[in-house]
């Protein structure tokens, strides 16, 4: 279906580079709006959550600088 909508031409402009940089037609760049203002974000668009891990109390016991803690982590590894 057709329609006309006015949008402000700063917005207009940015869809425009957008969909050219993507490489898709301006009217998806709408649609995917449309779809994610009705819809809300995919699971994809999930938030990404670092998982929790702990060494229950057998980490790395170094009161050092960070020089020393990062040589060696970086021990036998080249750098």
């Amino acid at each position: 279906m057709k329609t006309t909508a006015e949008i402000p031409e700063a917005l207009f402009r940015e869809v425009k580079q957008y969909a050219a940089g993507q490489g898709i037609p301006m009217r998806e760049v709408f649609e995917r709006g449309l779809e994610l203002a009705l819809r809300g974000p995919s699971p994809r668009a999930r938030r990404f959550r670092l998982k929790t891990i702990t060494t229950k109390g057998e980490g790395l016991l170094c009161d050092d600088n960070w020089s020393t803690i990062r040589s060696m982590i970086y021990e036998g590894r080249g750098g």
